[in-house]
């Protein structure tokens, strides 16, 4: 197993595999990085080579009791990006890993990233204030939070069943799937799923769009109940007026898995557009879980 680690230390889980121009694909909340596995095995058939990583919290990665926060979260994939050494990598971010895209590019800017591609994200700002009238009400999450933390098992089989659009007439993926997702959002820790829901709520991403002076990919379903597209896909998509905007009819917010062909014919059509001349991928390392103890990896 291999991790990286952060500026306070903690150890973060990270997967590669293949070789060409790299793609990191940020994951979203309460999964970890192997939600992509669709998407992994297309972009490896064309040619990518594909970097997944666990967000501190969730997964692998070491369950900090503070420190859930943007700056944060943006600082973990700069020491990711340095860890590896890649030049001219492409970043995809779904829901809440689109807000890692943005503060990213807004601390760090753009001289080591190819391409951006924000799939179902949160950004630029999902809270209603007074100047985001119409953006999401504060109870949600208060009532997330509440939900989670009285029965974290029994919110996180309902909050499925939404993710994926599934109701009593719709059912776009199989029990098995939900399943799946049941069991990576469980593997995250109760204090990293009860924080990152007021990261991705309250998290004020506007100022940060201006720092996407790269080709920018905006994806977003129609039918996303989870993060609606009128305050989050369509408002970047009018900040970034020269980025392409592809909306999914119908689609829920998961589309990651109900619209996967969908998905990943627009990814590799992007990446392949903007692939780098002097990409440079991720290179063999030590993995720094040999310097960790056996116990310390179960």
């Amino acid at each position: 197993m291999d991790f990286f680690t952060g500026k306070d230390g903690a150890k973060l889980f990270y997967r590669v595999a293949g070789e060409g121009a790299p793609v990191i694909l940020i994951h979203g909340w309460p999964l970890h990085g192997a939600m992509f596995e669709y998407q992994t095995l297309e972009l490896l058939r064309r040619g990518f080579q594909v970097i997944t990583y666990d967000r501190r919290g969730f997964g692998y990665s070491d369950q900090t009791a503070e420190n859930y926060d943007y700056n944060t979260f943006a600082d973990d994939l700069a020491a990711l990006i340095d860890h590896l050494g890649v030049q001219g990598v492409s970043l995809v971010g779904f829901s809440m890993g689109g807000g890692e895209i943005a503060r990213y590019l807004g601390r760090y800017g753009t001289e080591k990233i190819a391409s951006a591609v924000l799939v179902s994200a949160v950004t630029p700002y999902m809270l209603k204030d007074g100047s985001n009238p119409h953006g999401v009400d504060v109870s949600v999450f208060k009532k997330m939070i509440e939900g989670i933390e009285e029965d974290r098992p029994a919110f996180l089989a309902n909050f499925t069943k939404q993710f994926f659009g599934v109701n009593v007439v719709s059912h776009p993926v199989s029990q098995e799937t939900m399943h799946w997702c049941g069991q990576m959002a469980l593997k995250a820790g109760l204090k990293a799923t009860i924080d990152c829901v007021t990261a991705f709520g309250k998290t004020d991403f506007r100022a940060d769009m201006n720092a996407f002076d790269l080709p920018t990919l905006i994806i977003h379903g129609t039918s996303d109940k989870t993060v609606p597209i009128e305050v989050s896909g369509e408002a970047a998509a009018k900040l970034l007026p020269k980025a392409e905007f592809k909306k999914y009819e119908g689609a829920p917010h998961g589309l990651f898995i109900t619209h996967k062909q969908q998905l990943n014919e627009d990814l590799v059509s992007f990446l392949q557009a903007h692939r780098p001349a002097n990409a440079v991928g991720a290179q063999k390392k030590i993995a720094a879980s040999a310097q960790r103890s056996p116990s310390e990896l179960i």
